[in-house]
C-alpha cells in the first residue's frame, strides 16, 4: 500500500461524504436486537433443557453465545444515541438483555463516552484502553483469561456487595468507582456520579438484584434445575472471553498513558477489519469491526457503518484512511504479540547498559 500524500485526515471532506448516513432506523434497531435475544434465550432453554455434554447441547450453546452476544453489545449504541431518544428500546434492552446477564447498562453508558474524548483516549483515564503492547507479552492471552471468573465477580457485586452497600455506607463509595463500569484495566477510576446518574445507578442496580434473586430462589425451590446456572455462566463466560478478544484488537494499544494523542493519532491507533461480512460479524457485530470508522464519527448508527466505510474507502483512498486496514482478528494479535515481546526485551538491553560486574 503505497503511503498517503497527506498525513492530516481531511475530516471536513470525510463528512461530506457520510453526510446522510448519522440518521438510526429505530425499525432496523428493534428488529435485530430482538431477533437476536429472542433467538439466544430460545437456544439458551434448549441448552438447559438437552441431555449433558451432547452435540445438541454443544450447537444450542454456540447459538445462545453468538446471540446474546450481538444483543449485548447494542449497549455500544445505546451510548451514542441522541440523548431522549430511543428510551423504550433501552428499557427492553435492559430488561431482556441487560438485567437477565447482569451487565444493566449503567455499567458502560456514562463511561464509554470517556473513551471517546480526544483528551482521554488512550491514556490513564480511557477506561477501554491499554496499553498491552508496551507491557509484558503475557497481560494479552491473561486479559481474556481473567473472563473465566468474572460472571463469579458480577454475581458478588450485585447479590452480595449491592445491597451491602447500604447497610454499611463506606462500601458504596469503592462499589461505584472500582465496581460499576467495564473497564479493560489499568488505572482507571469511575467518578463519582451526579444525582440524577445515581438514581439510575441506584434503579438499574437494584433491578439487577431482584433478578439474580429471583433466578437463586427459583433454582433452590427446585422450580429452576441447577444446570441453568450452569449454562448460564458458560454463555456469560463465551460473551466476555469473545468481546476481550475483540477489545485487543479495536486498537494497537501502544499508546503511553501519560500522552496525549493528536487526531489523526488516534485514527492510527485504532482498527477496521472488515474481514467476512458473515464471520467477522460474529466476534465483532453491530459495526465494530469499522473500529477506527466509529472513532472518526461516533454519530453514524451501526447499520450505515459498512455503506460509510464502502464509500470512505473509495474517496479516500490517498489519505491516512487505508492505514487503520487490518487483514483479521489474528494478525492483530500477532503484532500485538510481536510488539510487547520487541518493547520488553529493548527495556532489557536499556537496563543492561547500567550493570556494573561485581569485582
Amino acid at each position: 500500500m503505497a503511503e498517503p500524500a497527506n498525513i492530516e485526515f481531511p475530516v471536513a471532506k470525510a463528512k461530506q461524504i457520510v453526510h446522510d448516513l448519522f440518521k438510526p432506523d429505530p425499525l432496523i434497531y428493534w428488529a435485530d436486537f430482538l431477533f437476536y435475544d429472542i433467538l439466544g434465550w430460545v437456544a439458551f432453554v434448549l441448552a438447559v433443557k438437552a441431555p449433558n455434554f451432547s452435540l445438541f447441547q454443544f450447537e444450542a450453546l454456540i447459538v445462545a453465545g453468538f446471540s446474546l452476544y450481538r444483543a449485548i453489545l447494542f449497549v455500544h449504541e445505546l451510548s451514542h444515541l441522541k440523548n431522549g431518544t430511543f428510551q423504550t428500546f433501552h428499557l427492553a434492552w435492559n430488561l431482556i438483555c441487560g438485567f437477565p446477564l447482569m451487565i444493566p447498562s449503567f455499567l458502560y453508558v456514562g463511561v464509554h463516552i470517556d473513551h471517546h474524548k480526544q483528551r482521554f483516549y488512550g491514556t490513564k483515564n480511557d477506561p477501554e484502553y491499554f496499553a498491552f503492547a508496551l507491557a509484558k507479552p503475557y497481560r494479552i492471552p491473561l486479559f481474556p483469561l481473567t473472563m473465566l471468573i468474572a460472571p463469579t465477580l458480577f454475581i458478588l457485586r450485585f447479590l452480595l456487595l449491592a445491597p451491602l452497600s447500604y447497610l454499611v455506607p463506606p462500601i458504596r463509595k469503592p462499589l461505584w468507582v472500582l465496581g460499576s463500569h467495564l473497564a479493560v484495566g489499568g488505572p482507571y477510576r469511575r467518578l463519582l456520579p451526579d444525582e440524577p446518574e445515581e438514581l439510575e445507578g441506584r434503579i438499574q442496580e437494584a433491578v439487577t438484584f431482584l433478578y439474580v434473586l429471583a433466578g437463586f430462589t427459583l433454582m433452590a425451590k427446585g422450580i429452576l434445575p441447577w444446570k441453568t446456572l450452569a449454562v448460564w455462566y458458560l454463555i456469560a463466560v463465551f460473551i466476555l472471553v469473545t468481546n476481550a478478544l475483540r477489545s485487543l484488537v479495536a486498537h494497537c494499544d501502544r499508546n503511553p498513558p501519560d500522552h496525549i494523542m493528536t487526531f489523526e493519532e488516534q485514527f492510527m491507533d485504532s482498527t477496521n477489519i472488515p474481514g467476512n461480512p458473515l464471520l467477522t460479524p460474529l466476534w465483532a457485530p453491530v459495526g465494530l469491526r469499522f473500529h477506527a470508522l466509529h472513532h472518526l464519527f461516533v454519530g453514524i448508527p451501526y447499520h450505515n457503518l459498512g455503506e460509510a466505510h464502502r464509500r470512505l474507502t473509495h474517496e479516500l483512498k490517498d489519505s491516512i484512511y487505508p492505514l487503520a486496514f487490518r487483514k483479521s482478528m489474528w494478525s492483530v494479535l500477532v503484532q500485538l504479540w510481536a510488539e510487547a515481546s520487541w518493547h520488553q526485551k529493548n527495556i532489557k538491553k536499556q537496563k543492561s547498559i547500567f550493570r556494573v560486574p561485581m569485582p
